[in-house]
């Protein structure tokens, strides 16, 4: 294992840390939504905002992993930190003879694949990274690279602004003009916060809601339909034969339909439903105060909008699900399985239909 040199500018770097006043802070949602959104868009189970301190990196923000900070010794960010304009890219860690006998290769979290983008500051000091991590080799697309630089790049500029605030409050002495810029520095940090709050809502290729906001508004409509005694029902929808289309017209052309299946969804649905990108080829539409009778009738109209559109390259079809809460202490889980039942008996008979499954 090769540790890490010691950047030129340490003491400086060090001092810029320092200034951030964030070390051993609690965690805070701004930043755990950057990390969540640097797992999903480049598609690990790991990511983490790491700051390297003087013998140690610790973890200001992390997505899938426990740990809370680590020796700097066995870091592999203190490595991305000594090229602040690059990133930092180990495809397999434990083919590395840098990293291959790292305890954390060796061990948990059998780390293969890394990526680090440094977080730089104004003055070019890197005081630590945004980072992905897989167990298995891999390597970034050049829009996963792209976007991991950006989101770092947020994270600094979170920092930065949270500085301009403490030093706001330290050196204003007018009142009234500590009060007028402090309110704008404030302002901007809220938009900032509800842009990554939007960001981490929604599936990048679509534009629709993605897992992550679906699973919210179920729970809170479930809880709204027991509540009031009212129906809720749910259609899970699955593009047929998506894999032979992307295996003969490749994947920039399976994203293309994707992304048009999604409009023809969100053009069908009413003021009231709730459209989401499901995962990989599934999407899902809510349908509160929504009957099965009403549901199985909607759940048709989309079928035969996918059906009758002209597709350029071969015909699309989907298959549908579709299932009906009515009030009964069923969970939310036992909901969506009910749905995915009946889209399976849909596919296995012979797909481009609508079953109506039903609540054990």
């Amino acid at each position: 294992m090769t540790a890490a040199q010691i950047p030129a500018n340490e003491v400086q770097r060090l001092d810029a840390l320092a200034q951030y006043r964030i070390l051993d802070t609690i965690s805070e949602q701004a930043y755990d939504d950057i990390t969540f959104l640097a797992s999903q868009i480049c598609g690990v189970p790991i990511a983490l905002m790491s700051l390297i301190d003087k013998d140690r990196q610790w973890f200001k923000s992390k997505f899938g992993l426990d740990a809370t900070e680590t020796s700097r010794d066995v870091s592999m960010c203190a490595h991305a930190i000594l090229e602040p304009g690059e990133m930092f890219q180990v495809r397999d860690a434990s083919k590395d003879e840098r990293f291959a006998d790292n305890p954390f290769v060796t061990g948990g979290p059998q780390v293969r694949f890394y990526a680090g983008a440094p977080l730089v500051t104004p003055m070019g000091a890197a005081i630590g990274t945004l980072c992905v991590i897989d167990s298995k080799p891999r390597e970034l697309t050049e829009a996963q690279h792209s976007a991991l630089l950006a989101l770092s790049r947020q994270i600094v500029a979170q920092l930065e602004l949270r500085k301009a605030i403490d030093n706001l409050a330290e050196h204003v002495r007018d009142r009234a003009s500590y009060e007028e810029r402090l309110e704008a520095y404030q302002l901007k940090l809220e938009e900032i916060n509800a842009s990554l709050s939007a960001d981490s809502q929604t599936d990048k290729l679509t534009g629709l809601s993605n897992r992550r906001h679906f699973d919210e508004i179920l729970s809170e409509e479930h809880d709204r339909a027991s509540r009031r005694e009212r129906p809720l029902s749910v259609i899970i929808v699955d593009v047929d034969h998506f894999k032979s289309f992307n295996d003969t017209f490749g994947h920039t052309a399976g994203d293309e339909t994707l992304r048009r299946v999604a409009k023809l969804l969100n053009d069908g649905r009413r003021t009231h439903d709730f459209v989401a990108r499901y995962g990989g080829e599934e999407f899902v539409v809510l349908l509160p105060n929504t009957t099965a009778d009403g549901a199985g009738i909607l759940a048709e109209r989309i079928r035969k909008a996918v059906q009758n559109f002209a597709w350029d390259l071969r015909p699309i079809t989907i298959s549908l699900g579709v299932c009906t809460f009515s009030g009964t202490d069923h969970t939310t889980t036992a909901f969506i399985e009910a749905a995915d039942a009946a889209l399976y008996t849909s596919k296995a008979n012979g797909r481009n239909r609508v079953t109506l499954g039903t609540l054990a």
